[in-house]
């Protein structure tokens, strides 16, 4: 061998054993936490696409794998598609629990609606998300989570209310039938497909119709009540099982909040405010898609009233913020003034569609969310939140939030700060959480939480999107 090949040779040695050693540096930092190929239950080509210019483009390499680790986290573990009758149909539990929440299903797979152009596969398990869906708002419009099978009993199945085989729980929450409204609105809009939208799905809009203006209770309690057998006062409703009385003045009741936690004012506002845009869309769509008319007058009505009952209502004049939005209130002048890390939350309204950021009133109401006027607002010495009640511990802030607030900012630092704590809390796990210990994120909730980590790809995907400066 000549000195030239010698040192070729040596060169090209030295190099391998150099991308070795890094690689080997690269997984010991960042694992393969991700579920095999062979394992995952449904691929994507056009998210896997993402993923790889995600990280291609992004010098961060620990968001790059936590992207790769949580954008496709719902497809890679949580759905099961086939079809039934011809049509498609898309199961979806919610990650660490085997069944499917209304608005959980319709929240994980939102990110993904962004990728179906390029995919068609991927359109049609959304397009089983909403048939799915439509099964189960027909079976019982009150209820919050359904089993795959319709014969399966609930471990609940001794709460006091009306329960039937398939309902994994019946927690009233108006947030969960707006979630099946947005996904059919934005799938409709994004793709032009009507055929997601027969009779069978126009009649589960009608009995929307019906159940929200049932919750106005202006003729009665309702037909609705539930109760638990639980040391936790958060899990039943007082009164019966009817709740805490409200004047009826045009708001919709919701007995539980988007945490699944029984709320203390039944006109629960940030689910109101998703009530007033969800029925708008269907206005819209029972129009140009239905052509009914005096359906899509109902809704609109039933809209019109609710926003002009939160207008009386639902702003208050706070000491330091001035004029905001109340968690809670009850028609009789009471109010609860809080927010919640779950999504509707006052703080995370303009993603929904249901305010726009530039709101005067939303603004304050923002200030207020994330300050220490807000019971639930934790501030540690690394990073800052909101939490709820729902898992009971005080100081345990919920990602939920951070995402939240980066997805309604428009201030970059506040953006990059969101990222930054995010990127922070995973507890060397490579996903999001439910919660963590707002000064020890290794102490958290719920190692298999779909929606959260979903939710934490669609957020980094938007920044490197419209603001990529901020993840370099």
């Amino acid at each position: 061998m000549n000195r030239k090949d010698f040192i070729t040779k040596t060169s090209l040695l030295s190099a391998g054993l150099f991308l070795s050693n890094e690689l080997s540096a690269f997984e010991l930092a960042y694992p393969n936490v991700r579920v095999p190929l062979n394992k995952r239950k449904f691929s994507s080509p056009a998210v896997e696409k993402a993923i790889l210019e995600f990280q291609k483009k992004v010098t961060d390499k620990e968001l790059g794998w936590l992207f790769n680790n949580c954008l496709p986290n719902t497809l890679d573990t949580t759905v099961t598609f086939s079809t039934v009758d011809g049509k498609p149909d898309t199961y979806v539990i919610t990650g660490d629990i085997d069944a499917m929440w209304l608005r959980d299903s319709s929240a994980q797979v939102w990110p993904y609606l962004a990728f179906m152009k390029q995919d068609k596969k991927l359109q049609q398990l959304v397009a089983g998300v909403i048939s799915r869906q439509t099964t189960y708002v027909l079976k019982d419009p009150y209820a919050n989570a359904f089993y795959h099978s319709g014969d399966q009993k609930s471990e609940w199945q001794s709460d006091h209310t009306t329960m039937q085989a398939g309902v994994h729980e019946r927690k009233w929450e108006i947030d969960s039938l707006c979630y099946t409204m947005r996904l059919a609105y934005n799938y409709w809009k994004m793709t032009g497909d009507t055929a997601p939208y027969d009779e069978r799905w126009k009649s589960g809009v009608k009995l929307i119709l019906a159940t929200f203006k049932e919750q106005q209770r202006k003729t009665g309690l309702g037909p609705y009540h539930f109760q638990r057998n639980t040391a936790k006062p958060t899990d039943s409703l007082p009164m019966l099982g009817y709740g805490f009385p409200v004047k009826p003045v045009g708001l919709i009741c919701s007995m539980f909040r988007p945490s699944d936690d029984a709320t203390i004012f039944p006109f629960l506002i940030p689910s109101n405010l998703f009530a007033v845009v969800s029925l708008k869309q269907m206005a819209e769509m029972m129009t140009v898609v239905q052509k009914d008319e005096a359906l899509a007058a109902e809704l609109t009505a039933l809209a019109q009233e609710v926003e002009a009952a939160i207008e009386k209502y639902a702003k208050v004049e706070h000491p330091v913020y001035g004029k905001i939005y109340a968690f809670e209130v009850d028609g009789f002048g009471n109010v609860n003034l809080m927010d919640d890390a779950n999504v509707p939350s006052l703080l995370s309204l303009p993603y929904l569609d249901a305010v726009k950021v530039t709101d005067p009133v939303y603004q304050n109401t923002r200030k207020f969310a994330l300050s220490e006027h807000n019971p639930y607002f934790y501030k540690g010495t690394s990073s800052e939140g909101i939490g709820g009640p729902h898992v009971e511990e005080q100081d345990m802030i919920w990602p939920l939030s951070i995402i939240a607030r980066g997805l309604t900012s428009t201030d970059d630092e506040e953006i990059k700060q969101c990222v930054a704590w995010l990127k922070a809390s995973h507890a060397g796990k490579g996903f999001m959480h439910e919660s963590y210990k707002k000064d020890h994120p290794e102490t958290f909730t719920r190692p298999w939480f779909a929606w959260a980590n979903t939710i934490f790809g669609e957020f980094l995907w938007e920044v490197y999107q419209k603001r990529p400066h901020l993840l370099t």
